[in-house]
């Protein structure tokens, strides 16, 4: 048998919502910069948002093995601790199967999209990131039924 995406056609359609949260290490210079308003890219915030919210829908051409699961309401939160800043997705849908993923997916791109945005900030002399990074990436809270 060739293994693929696992059959769920036999089982139920139950309201299911996932919360997932990871972390953007960054230099104190680079927060300042993304808190005083838009930089040459734009606001870092706003951008990072839009790609996290795209990548939950986007999530099944991502992850090949994921079910396209019909979105029902996808949220997105930022906040900053100390010089660090987190990305919270919240995603709910009423399927077969979990969106924890969909969260995990989101919140990862939504890194990814803010690091981009700063990348010539968080540039040292040698072209390295000696300070940023992306971190803990995880599943806060998976719900079903």
């Amino acid at each position: 048998m060739t293994e693929g995406i696992i059959d769920v056609s036999d089982k139920p359609d139950l309201p299911r919502q996932a919360k997932a949260s990871g972390l953007l290490h960054l230099r104190d210079e680079t927060v300042a910069a993304i808190q005083s308003g838009p930089l040459k890219k734009g606001d870092v915030l706003e951008a990072s948002t839009i790609a996290a919210i795209q990548a939950v829908k986007d999530t099944p051409r991502i992850v090949p093995h994921c079910h396209p699961i019909p979105i029902e309401g996808c949220w997105v939160e930022w906040d900053w601790e100390d010089s660090v800043l987190r990305c919270t997705v919240t995603v709910k849908a009423k399927y077969r199967t979990g969106v924890e993923m969909e969260a995990l997916t989101g919140v990862s791109v939504g890194l990814l999209c803010a690091w981009d945005m700063v990348k010539s900030m968080e540039k040292d002399d040698a072209g390295q990131y000696p300070h940023a990074r992306i971190s803990d990436i995880v599943v806060l809270e998976k719900l079903k039924g």
